[in-house]
């Protein structure tokens, strides 16, 4: 593969924007060193870069492309309804056809609220909580990577610079599968903590009723409970990992896969908490998601379409047969090549995601890039195994081709020595204090 067109236009991107992309995790920083891959167009589970290498692509736009690129029934309807007017100063119709549809999936939401991205939507629900309980402080489930751009959890992480310390203080850590971790905090802080915070699952599932036993604490407590629904949500069950593990969450935040791309995220819950961002007469008012172009008509539309498409081809039942494929493909692989405890897979078949040890068995950002670089020569462009609507078995299976031959590469590292294979600096987490 060539890649010239790209580092020409990886150099021009690292002058005009801060750390070359808008987004930590497409950064030049996560994807091998010679091999930038800027993306020129998709379709389906396809991308062409500047270059003209094509590739099976994972993990569509951090997730949140769920069909496939370029869908047309969804980019149809974005487009009509940008004809007809995309921004009014009144609420559109297309406002009221959206909220009464994505209500009547998530059982459990009375009102919802419309915006552009997750944090817009994670952050009014830390809000919501704060001026219904008095409260100050959020507990946030330490071992999930990421819940929000804003202060409250930002200050939780390695990049807190520029975050005041009186604000830090405020967000509070608790363990995944771990009761006992939820308990302590609430004993450590009575009466102080307004909400807790946490994605349903990950990587790992959730042990001996560990979410039920959340969400009962946090109502003998008066701490509102708010489920994470960014990833989860369409992907996992077309009406979120609420519906599969029976929780009763008091706010939900939804977005990612919602619009295919298109920028649409959510907060639901029961009326009582999301009446504050109201008109009402009894208590003070909440400053709730108020945005220019939170409820934008391209972006509705577009939810609307992906929502249908979602519940007539029962998206969610295909992503997981796929993953299931792609996963015996590449666990077969891995046990021939006998690198089971150097190389695995983790999380649910709809989402996939891999892990690389080194020689010694220690988390290996090293070996990760190695991978990563086999699978671009070879046409796979995969910081996961996430897998779209759109991936076909004829592209899970040359994809686990690709893999078992990168695979082999991984053997050789390892028996003969990383250096021998690796090119370039490794890849580096996104969360660090440090350049």
């Amino acid at each position: 593969m060539k890649f010239e067109k790209s580092i020409a236009l990886q150099a021009r991107l690292e002058q005009l924007i801060p750390g070359g992309s808008h987004t930590y995790a497409k950064g030049e920083d996560q994807f091998p060193e010679g091999c930038p891959a800027i993306i020129e167009r998709g379709e389906g589970c396809r991308v062409w870069d500047v270059d003209g290498n094509e590739y099976i692509e994972f993990g569509s736009g951090l997730r949140s492309v769920i069909l496939g690129h370029g869908y047309r029934s969804v980019v149809e309807a974005a487009c009509r309804q940008a004809m007809q007017g995309n921004n009014f100063v009144r609420p559109a119709a297309i406002e009221c056809e959206a909220a009464e549809h994505f209500l009547g999936l998530i059982h459990g939401a009375e009102m919802v609220k419309f915006a552009k991205n997750g944090s817009d939507a994670t952050t009014a629900a830390v809000k919501l909580a704060r001026a219904h309980t008095g409260r100050d402080l959020v507990a946030i489930c330490g071992d999930q990577p990421f819940f929000s751009v804003d202060d409250w959890f930002i200050g939780a992480t390695p990049m807190d610079a520029g975050i005041p310390r009186a604000i830090k203080d405020l967000t509070v850590k608790y363990a995944y599968n771990d009761i006992a971790s939820v308990e302590a905090i609430f004993d450590a802080n009575p009466g102080q903590i307004a909400c807790l915070i946490l994605e349903a699952e990950k990587t790992d599932p959730p042990l001996g009723g560990f979410l039920h036993k959340v969400q009962e604490l946090c109502r003998k407590n008066g701490v509102v409970f708010i489920l994470d629904e960014m990833i989860t949500g369409f992907r996992y069950d077309l009406r979120g990992a609420q519906e599969i593990f029976g929780l009763d969450p008091d706010l939900s935040t939804f977005g990612k896969a919602m619009g295919n791309g298109f920028a649409i995220a959510a907060l639901a819950g029961k009326r009582e908490y999301m009446q504050l961002g109201g008109l009402h007469h009894d208590r003070e008012k909440v400053f709730l998601m108020s945005t220019t172009h939170g409820a934008e008509g391209m972006g509705l539309a577009a939810c609307l379409e992906t929502m249908k498409v979602c519940e007539r081809e029962r998206v969610a039942e295909v992503l997981t047969r796929q993953g299931e494929r792609l996963s015996a493909g590449v666990l077969k692989a891995v046990s021939e090549l006998n690198l089971q405890d150097y190389f695995g897979l983790a999380g649910r078949p709809c989402c996939l995601v891999y892990w690389t040890l080194d020689q010694d068995r220690r988390p290996s950002q090293p070996f990760r890039t190695l991978f990563l670089a086999e699978l671009m020569r070879r046409g796979i462009l995969a910081p996961n195994l996430v897998v779209s609507f759109t991936h076909a078995d004829s592209d899970i299976d040359q994809t686990v081709q690709a893999i078992a031959e990168a695979l082999e590469v991984y053997r050789r590292a390892l028996d003969e020595g990383l250096e021998k294979y690796l090119t370039g600096r490794p890849v580096k987490p996104v969360f660090r204090r440090f350049n």
